[in-house]
């Protein structure tokens, strides 16, 4: 690497700083339209382009999803009507039960929910925002240190990645933990530059609400930040440790603070933390939703059942590569390890607080972190985990893939740059080749014009500069034109269930979590239930359960406009019932018909929940239906020990309960559950004290009128 392109990745934004000017400053809308001084006049209104293009992109037909997660949905909707449930995370407004995991990522759509109104696009626009703005911090940070071309690519490999495609349009908690875990990167970053303490205290806040968001997956990228911050930054070790301890205060003061409340507040006045088994947040976090997800023993679940061919799917290097998980996110993943071998060995003699090896060791660094986690943990692992790979997988091409253009003069530069254009043509031909109905035409084109592409780049210090840029043109379209089909086939329909994947529906087939399975498959959606993946239609769901119908505008309650697209005239005249037809389960809530709606609602105000069902997504189903609380025993999958039978008897006693909604044979409870829930004991009692009745071929019971 010479002297002059070290300095040129090494300054951030390759700004050089001149005198002070004399002219007026330009107006705010000039500076935002034309960028850095430095930046080429095309820089910024590329970067407005790619951010617009995204949003679009992901607002297309958002509605065709309905309530998507309706787990979440339900806890969004009672966040919205309660500032208690806002705060716990409560699954119903009355505060029986909370979700499994602490709420930050409910915040941003309860508050939309309670300024706009309860619907499909109030719940999901705030995903389609955190998209977008992920996609500007990656370019930001991408760009700051590499080029505005770095930056662009950077942020286009995000947008385009399908997984990513899903989540920003889904309401899973993964959208606001990547989007925070970049921004605690570019915070690293920045504070790299000249050991900047408050730099570094903004990415222990951004790791800190990260947890308030996922628990301890958010910190898969302690390590790695935390390392290369200790060696790389300029300053002496002393004050550097220093720091890190300030961002370590700053990390548990921001998630500290309600785990502590959480922890301190009488349990008797606080809903039950789902997925525990002794009403404890800390026993969730460290249990099921943290050391569990690695060794598959998740207390209070189902369990793991991972390993090696176990019920999770196969585990090792192999996994991110594997049928149901490859098209998701290893498009570019081969290019990326190598782009970041390459980027290491390029910046190899720069000194040690170089910015641009530096960056290359946090994006690489938090990449094989995570990477090496989900490869290999035994736990429940789902197919959308993987779009906290994405940005990673993105900043790395965006970085390497220019550095090594700058470089091309030296042959070694250019076998990389075009070995990784073949590798990635090879890879896509191979990944397409799984989905062989889906576009045939593009498996072949893909590959011949990424060989053509690598060929030219082999040659790209021989050859004129116009026929270069030719060659990486079309290695760059032709790595991204796989993952632009399979984002664009996951735009075009709608997602909804606790079990969700990319791409064609062709790729999502078999179910299954063994070797070779595609599909979903497994428990809610990242909830502390479900089962392993034994059978699925495609998206993960069990039989019956593909894309739960919707009803058109005003035909019901609580369910927004193209909330789905299949039979909208079955359930707007209140029939297909949910004990008969889609029933509903661990996977997905049932369809609720208007007649079970409007007779739930009846005299609702005169009771503190309007019903109560075995399982989250049962009653959540019946609580977006009647915008009323609706208890859910046992939490996702029944098995939390809550209520006991015996406060059960209270409530109907105390008249708090007006109906309950008979879940079939097991109540949707798993048993009682591994952690002692009391859901089938629960619907016993009912079935033998109180008076069945249908309505729309839908079993309710009446709790205020024994036999």
């Amino acid at each position: 690497m010479t002297t002059a392109q070290h300095d040129a990745y090494s300054a951030p934004g390759h700004a050089t700083p001149g005198p002070p000017g004399t002219l007026p400053r330009p107006g705010l809308a000039a500076r935002l339209w034309r960028g850095r001084a430095e930046d080429p006049a095309w820089a910024r209104p590329a970067l407005i382009a790619l951010l617009g293009l995204t949003g679009a992109l992901y607002l297309y037909d958002l509605s065709a999803s309905g309530y998507a997660n309706s787990f979440y949905s339900a806890a969004v909707q009672a966040g919205g009507e309660s500032w208690k449930a806002f705060f716990f995370g409560s699954s119903d407004a009355a505060n029986s039960i909370t979700v499994d995991k602490p709420p930050a990522a409910l915040w941003p759509m309860a508050l939309s929910v309670r300024l706009f109104g309860l619907g499909s696009w109030q719940i999901l626009v705030p995903e389609v925002l955190m998209g977008v703005a992920a996609v500007a911090v990656v370019h930001a940070a991408v760009r700051r240190r590499f080029s505005a071309t770095a930056g662009l690519i950077a942020g286009a490999v995000l947008a385009l990645t399908p997984v990513a495609a899903l989540m920003f349009r889904f309401n899973n908690p993964d959208a606001l933990l990547v989007l925070l875990m970049t921004v605690a990167v570019y915070c690293v970053l920045r504070a790299l530059e000249a050991a900047r303490t408050g730099w570094l205290v903004w990415a222990g806040v951004a790791v800190g609400f990260a947890f308030l968001t996922k628990t301890l997956q958010a910190f898969l990228v302690l390590p790695p930040l935390a390392l290369v911050y200790a060696v790389c930054a300029p300053t002496p070790v002393r004050r550097r440790i220093g720091q890190l301890a300030l961002a370590g205060l700053a990390l548990i003061a921001s998630a500290g603070w309600w785990v502590a409340i959480v922890e301190l507040w009488p349990a008797s006045s606080r809903p039950y933390i789902g997925g525990s088994e002794n009403n404890s947040f800390l026993e969730l976090t460290f249990g099921y939703n943290g050391f569990g997800r690695i060794s598959g023993n998740e207390t209070g679940s189902v369990g793991g059942g991972g390993g090696r061919g176990g019920g999770w799917g196969e585990t090792g290097i192999g996994r991110m590569f594997g049928d149901s998980v490859g098209g998701q996110i290893s498009w570019l993943l081969p290019a990326a390890l190598v782009l970041l071998v390459a980027g290491l060995v390029v910046t190899r003699r720069s000194g040690r607080a170089d910015t641009a090896r530096a960056a290359f060791l946090v994006w690489g660094g938090a990449l094989l972190t995570t990477l090496l986690v989900f490869s290999f943990m035994a736990g429940i692992f789902h197919e959308y985990y993987t779009v906290a790979l994405a940005p990673y997988i993105a900043a790395i091409v965006g970085m390497g893939t220019t550095v090594l253009w700058e470089e091309r003069a030296h042959p070694a530069a250019r076998a990389v740059l075009a070995g990784a254009a073949a590798v990635t043509a090879v890879w896509a031909h191979v990944l397409l080749g799984r989905t062989a109905d889906f576009v045939p035409w593009l498996r072949p084109v893909v590959l011949v014009c990424g060989l053509v592409a690598a060929a030219g780049l082999l040659f790209a210090g021989r050859i004129g500069r116009g026929l270069a840029l030719g060659a990486a043109g079309l290695g760059l379209a032709a790595a991204l034109a796989g993952p632009v089909a399979y984002t664009l086939s996951t735009l075009g329909e709608g997602h909804q269930g606790s079990i969700v994947t990319a791409g064609p529906e062709s790729s999502r087939g078999g179910g299954g979590g063994g070797p070779g399975a595609r599909g979903g498959g497994g428990p809610a959606a990242d909830g502390p239930g479900g089962m392993p993946p034994a059978a699925g239609d495609g998206r993960g769901s069990a039989p019956g359960q593909r894309q739960p119908p919707g009803l058109g505008q005003g035909q019901m309650r609580g369910v927004p406009p193209g909330a789905g697209r299949q039979g909208q005239g079955r359930l707007a005249q209140g029939e297909g019932p949910a004990g008969a037809g889609r029933a509903g389960g661990l996977l997905d809530g049932p369809d609720v018909g208007s007649a079970v709606a409007a007779r739930l609602t009846e005299n609702a105000s005169a009771h503190t929940w309007v019903a109560a069902a075995v399982g989250s997504q049962n009653a959540a189903a019946y609580q977006l239906a009647t915008e009323e609380p609706v208890m859910a025993i046992g939490g996702f999958n029944g098995s939390d020990p809550s209520p006991t039978l015996a406060r059960f008897q209270q409530y109907v006693a105390a008249g708090s309960i007006h109906w309950f909604i008979d879940g079939g044979a097991g109540g949707g409870a798993r048993g009682g559950g591994p952690g002692g829930g009391s859901g089938a004991e629960i619907q016993e009692w009912v079935r033998a004290t109180f008076t069945q009745v249908t309505v729309g071929g839908t079993t309710l019971y009446d709790l205020t009128s024994a036999q």
